[in-house]
């Protein structure tokens, strides 16, 4: 289609959301709702992308902060009209216009470019069929083209009796946006402009009006409160595990998974219930997710385990790894293959070589560990003076015992084997036992302090 333009209208204010956030900010699958519909109208590729704001309009300007998008205020809320009347400075005079709405999220491309197909050159609009239509605005047709829109307060009986309702989006041509706009009218109950009047016009000048049925309702679903943005949720965390499935992931649950953001994955991946993924996370062959494990921004390459209530956050991990169950990986974190990370051990910012194992209530921050090291429980690398962070430098094949403190600055030479409990200060030598710990003493007659009756 020759120079589209995509309206966006998110000026609403959202009062039944009972929040201070401006309602197309409200996330849906771990994004805005208005970057989602910003997301899926930059693929029709666009001339151009136009955002109408009003409420809370300096939150949603540096919320979406996308290069390609323009900008149209609405100072005053009069109505959907009235919106895209504030847009008409962006748009060039020829051409058409898609408007969209920020708040109706789960549009696919698919129907959008039905519906720029069904134009072919004039207008087309978006439509619905619902098994009740009562509130709603009927589509009345004449030969299959849209004749008028009827509002549900002003049907007949055989009106009333229409399921085929109005959506809001559509396709109009430029040239005629200038004229139609300005002969909106208010005389109405919310004293607001429609912008589906613009349907009546058309039809007095002779102008086509087709719809395009939406494939399911959930497309078309706006949010207007909290249970209407939870249903639409549940309904993309569905869409997303069909599509998991559909390419071969194995998901104990598809009702319990809940991905916001982008989940890349090889084959025989599974991922057991209750799973969350945010920003991007890439999965290799084979590799198993247990219960409740949260990923974000994580790569996890092929074979590896992770066993449940795992947390991984801006992590890399080896191939042939074992993690968990209540592992943690902070940002920084890399293993290399087949690591293993036990349980209630966190790792933040440090690397792990090939074949080490930390498998017990361990910390390890600011780190550089070789390979086939092992660390015993209740280890902790003391990185941190109260105001530095300060390296720890493990080399290859060290042992360290349980319940040792290495306080960095510190290296750990190859082969050295630390003894339980010791307080580690200074260079531990290649393949030699460094044992640093106070002397054991037992003192005779010594008796345990008694409270006073």
């Amino acid at each position: 289609m020759e120079s589209l333009s995509v309206v966006i209208l998110a000026a609403g204010k959202g009062k039944r959301m009972y929040s201070a956030l401006p309602k197309v900010l409200h996330p849906i699958g771990g994004q805005p709702m208005l970057a989602r519909v910003i997301a899926t109208a930059r693929q029709l590729q666009p001339a151009k992308i136009v955002v109408v704001y009003g409420h809370g309009g300096e939150q949603v300007r540096a919320t979406i902060q996308d290069v390609d998008v323009e900008w149209a205020l609405q100072a005053e809320q009069l109505g959907t009209g009235h919106a895209l009347k504030m847009a008409l400075p962006h748009l060039p005079k020829n051409g058409h216009t898609l408007v969209l709405y920020g708040d109706v999220p789960l549009t696919t491309l698919a129907t959008l470019q039905q519906l720029l197909a069904a134009a072919n050159g004039g207008m087309s609009l978006l439509t619905d069929v619902l098994a009740d239509a009562s509130g709603y605005g009927r589509i009345v047709r004449n030969a299959g083209d849209i004749v008028a829109i009827v509002e549900d307060k002003d049907c007949n009986a055989e009106q009333k009796a229409i399921r085929e309702i109005n959506t809001g989006m559509l396709v109009l041509p430029n040239a005629r946006l200038e004229g139609w706009l300005s002969e909106l009218r208010n005389g109405n109950a919310q004293g607001e402009y429609y912008l589906t009047d613009v349907i009546a016009l058309a039809v007095r000048d002779g102008i086509a009006v087709p719809g395009v049925t939406v494939a399911a309702s959930w497309e078309a679903a706006g949010v207007n409160n909290k249970l209407q943005l939870a249903e639409l949720e549940r309904q993309l965390q569905l869409n997303q595990a069909r599509a998991l499935l559909t390419a071969g992931v194995t998901l104990a649950d598809p009702a319990r998974i809940d991905i916001r953001g982008q989940l890349e994955h090889s084959e025989d991946v599974s991922i057991d219930v209750g799973c969350v993924f945010e920003g991007h996370v890439k999965l290799g062959a084979g590799v198993q997710i247990g219960a409740y494990c949260v990923l974000k921004n994580v790569t996890v390459a092929a074979g590896t385990r992770i066993a449940p209530y795992s947390h991984l956050e801006e992590a890399e991990v080896g191939a042939g790894c074992q993690l968990g169950p209540y592992a943690r990986l902070r940002p920084g974190a890399k293993l290399a293959d087949h690591v293993h990370i036990g349980n209630f051990v966190e790792v933040k910012k440090s690397t792990i070589g090939s074949g080490s194992k930390v498998n017990h209530l361990t910390y390890i921050g600011d780190a550089d560990i070789g390979s086939k090291v092992n660390v015993g429980a209740g280890t902790v690398t003391c990185n941190y003076d109260g105001v530095n962070k300060f390296r720890t430098t493990i080399g290859n094949g060290v042992f360290v015992g349980s319940g040792s403190m290495l306080v960095a600055p510190v290296t750990l030479e190859d082969g050295a084997t630390i003894g339980a409990g010791s307080v580690i200060t200074r260079t531990a030598p290649a393949e030699q036992l460094t044992v640093a710990r106070a002397k054991q003493l037992t003192i005779p007659g010594w008796q345990r302090p008694q409270k006073k009756s």
